[in-house]
């Protein structure tokens, strides 16, 4: 019996609990009406091809359904039996249900927006180890955002130049160094050279202030490397590392999250590279799906933007948030951080969209402080608490000059 394109539509069915459900915006090439794309696009992401087929049995048991179509908002929902995908194994999911289909002459545009994950197979990734209970469990942050900071210039710095501002945001109030995404093992900076030199730092600013801190170290690099990296990491009492979970690959991420495990690590995840699925608003993939999939796959802190107050593209930061937070059948939450652009004039309007389950991290907003880093870091400490606990930042800028300083340097404006 012969299998074509027609066999991949049922607007009559109604997914299973147990079947992966995806919304995609879909915009059908000139020659292809609704029905056409929507039954492609479900075809080449299972079990089909162009030409018909003969089959029979179960194999039509794995077949993708295109089972709605909302013309008017532009959006294909197709359904996935769970047998189609290996468990655990995300860049298979991925290669099913955001692979070829990005490419399809059948479509001028289409762009995964958003997974209904069952728990069969949600269950069979791990999760985040820790998630949103870093802010307790790995530093004193209690209820309020964590605060953390990229050293400036993003690359170049020499080893000590990076340990010192480390240092220096540390003892200025921050609970976080953070390495830039291009900072991994470069002649000027060294990776073994910096974690030594950052955490004797890090012990040094914790004697100082009496508080908890720790360093965000980038261990991305290949597999193997990344896994000695992890290990290097734990062996000099880093309870974190980092990783460009984009470019390296969810199962880099995968591997790096089990290594992890053994050492009882956490995980921050920076997003470079995302705007590649997810810039244009029309094609690719959404960042609510790319946080999703950082989510099983186990990192406890992500990058999703700052509501459009910082310097990068707007993005649905409030909705992506509420996912990564929300429950999913048991598995960890995770820690939002935003980023981009920040400086302290603007934690008041960042927490009122985002609230204070959040991490704040800013680059230049620390660093080009004009009193310097320190002064940089006492200035968005002080704005941070001031705002989770719905203080007026005029009021707080009155007892602390370092805010007020930065308030006359940038006031609330967002860069560009």
């Amino acid at each position: 019996m012969g299998i074509t394109y027609d066999d991949f539509l049922d607007l009559d069915y109604d997914p299973t609990e147990t079947d992966l459900v995806c919304e995609f915006y879909v915009e059908p090439a000139a020659d292809m009406d609704w029905d056409d794309a929507a039954s492609r696009v479900a075809s080449e992401s299972s079990n089909g091809t162009w030409a018909e087929l003969q089959v029979e049995g179960s194999i039509r048991d794995l077949s993708a359904t295109a089972c709605d179509i909302d013309e008017d908002s532009g959006t294909v929902t197709v359904a996935y039996p769970d047998a189609l995908f290996e468990p655990g194994n995300m860049p298979q999911v991925l290669s099913c249900i955001a692979g070829n289909i990005l490419g399809m002459k059948a479509v001028d545009r289409i762009r995964l927006l958003d997974c209904d994950w069952p728990e069969q197979l949600a269950t069979s990734f791990p999760g985040p180890q820790f998630g949103t209970s870093v802010k307790s469990e790995l530093l004193d942050a209690g209820e309020r955002p964590i605060t953390a900071t990229v050293p400036k210039p993003k690359v170049g710095l020499s080893t000590d130049q990076h340990a010192q501002i480390g240092y220096e945001a540390w003892t200025g109030g921050l609970d976080l160094l953070k390495d830039d995404e291009n900072l991994t093992d470069q002649a000027f900076n060294p990776f073994e050279d910096r974690l030594t030199e950052s955490l004797a730092q890090r012990d040094r600013a914790e004697d100082e202030t009496g508080e908890t801190k720790s360093y965000l170290l980038n261990v991305t690099a290949s597999g193997t490397e990344m896994l000695e990296r992890v290990d290097l990491a734990a062996e000099h009492g880093c309870e974190f590392v980092m990783v460009d979970v984009v470019t390296t690959g969810w199962a880099a991420v995968q591997q790096v999250r089990e290594r992890c495990e053994r050492h009882g690590l956490a995980i921050h995840a920076h997003r470079a590279m995302h705007a590649a699925f997810d810039r244009v608003p029309t094609h690719g993939v959404s960042m609510r799906v790319l946080a999703q999939v950082a989510r099983l796959c186990g990192v406890d802190h992500i990058h999703t933007g700052t509501a459009g107050l910082g310097k990068l593209e707007n993005e649905d930061t409030p909705g992506i948030n509420e996912w990564l937070h929300g429950e999913l059948y048991g598995l960890n939450d995770v820690l939002p951080m935003a980023s981009g652009g920040l400086h302290p004039g603007l934690v008041p309007a960042l927490l009122d969209a985002l609230g204070t389950n959040i991490g704040v991290q800013a680059g230049g907003g620390v660093h080009g402080h004009p009193d310097g880093t320190h002064a940089g870091a006492k200035a968005l400490r002080r704005a941070v608490e001031a705002a989770a606990a719905g203080e007026p930042i005029a009021d707080a800028a009155e007892d602390t000059p370092e805010l007020a300083t930065a308030i006359d340097k940038w006031g609330t404006e967002t860069p560009r």
